[in-house]
């Protein structure tokens, strides 16, 4: 695990390419990512924060004073947090969503069951460049599939559709009233914002929910992000804007500095989400993380599902909530009796060759590749290929 290195310099320590400021002034601890890979630039910010925190006008969420007794909090419940569980849509990208129909049944059984918010139960991806001949019904979750699978059934939870930027044929989004989604999840990366605003708006104007999830995060450099935040923020139509660590690479202190530079950048009250990947077996803490720090839909999936090194796991989350809304016991029949023995057929979940690319901040196609091969645990050969290129 990355663990923080002096630099030569008091106060001043690296975690990765990373600087961070770590001193106790006054009798209090400060901890926080300094945002930047630049020496200089890192000595700059350095500076204003101690000057700011010896006046007195630091934030004070970053002030740690052994005072305060913050284990209290935890005996209560946060009724304004919501669940989304996405077992389905992620899941899906380990086996092209090819799940019987029974799969898709059970986790939906057990998430009403359990009093999850919402069901991502797929993409609307666009037909003509996911052919069905090769991608299951949930990848493109046309209305008569979704229709056939509910029939006269009130889902009885919230359904959501992920929409990727480049990949979705808006005219497949119907008008709200005339379908059984609830929300659209708005998927970009950094240089595709304007598209996913506008596609935002289309959704909003229809009816829906509308989230944006801005993708890879962890990649973007600063000024990009703060531009990105900018437009974002600006955009009423946005019910949440989504804080996805695509690759698995954060820590919390940057889950703690993202999610006050989102929250501060919404200008019309849009709530924040956290899309966590488990690469380095962050992906609860991070969740966890984010909610104390104002995120209010946290995503998870059932036994972690989710592409290779998967997600927070449903069944964690909803222990650490404590709202008695949420029952665990559904959850956890559901990986016993689905996810489970899915793992003779489909590989996820934390492995090493997730770990490195999770550290290396690189997108896991390539552990992804190296675990579907004969030399699955072929670590060494994997790590030192990685550190070669």
């Amino acid at each position: 695990m990355v663990t923080f290195k002096g630099t030569g310099v008091r106060n001043l320590k690296l975690r990765g390419d990373t600087y961070y400021w770590r001193q106790r002034i006054d009798g209090v601890q400060y901890s926080e990512s300094l945002q930047t890979t630049d020496h200089e630039e890192a000595m700059k910010r350095m500076a204003e924060k101690v000057a700011a925190a010896k006046s007195g006008a630091a934030p004070k969420e970053k002030r740690m004073a052994k005072a305060k007794d913050i284990s209290s909090e935890s005996i209560d419940y946060w009724p304004q947090l919501k669940v989304l569980d996405c077992t389905i849509r992620d899941g899906g990208l380990m086996n092209n969503h090819q799940f019987s129909e029974d799969f898709v049944r059970g986790v939906h059984r057990a998430l009403v069951t359990a009093g999850v918010d919402y069901m991502e139960i797929g993409y609307k991806a666009d037909q003509k460049l996911f052919s069905p001949d090769e991608y299951g019904i949930w990848k493109s979750c046309t209305e008569d599939n979704i229709n056939r699978f509910f029939g006269e059934e009130d889902p009885g939870i919230k359904i959501s559709v992920m929409a990727d930027i480049g990949r979705t044929d808006e005219d497949d989004i119907l008008q709200a009233d005339k379908s059984l989604i609830d929300m659209i999840r708005v998927a970009c990366y950094i240089h595709q914002i304007p598209a996913a605003l506008e596609m935002a708006k289309m959704a909003k104007d229809k009816g829906y929910e509308v989230t944006i999830n801005l993708m890879a995060i962890s990649t973007v450099p600063e000024f990009e992000l703060n531009k990105g935040l900018e437009l974002l923020g600006k955009c009423s139509e946005i019910d949440i804007l989504y804080l996805v660590d695509s690759f698995g690479s954060l820590y919390y202190e940057q889950i703690e500095d993202l999610m006050r530079r989102y929250l501060g950048a919404m200008e019309h009250g849009q709530q924040i989400g956290i899309h966590a990947h488990n690469n380095q077996q962050m992906a609860y803490v991070n969740t966890i993380c984010s909610a104390i720090n104002g995120a209010t839909m946290l995503d998870s999936t059932i036994d972690g599902l989710g592409r290779g090194a998967g997600n927070c796991p449903t069944e964690l989350l909803l222990g650490f909530l404590r709202n008695p809304k949420f029952h665990q016991r559904p959850i956890i029949e559901a990986a016993e009796k689905l996810t489970q023995p899915l793992r003779e057929t489909v590989d996820w979940g934390y492995s090493i060759p997730y770990m490195i690319t999770g550290q290396m901040n690189e997108h896991p196609r390539s552990a992804i590749k190296v675990r579907d091969s004969e030399n699955k645990n072929a670590f060494t050969a994997f790590y030192d290929e990685i550190h070669d290129d």
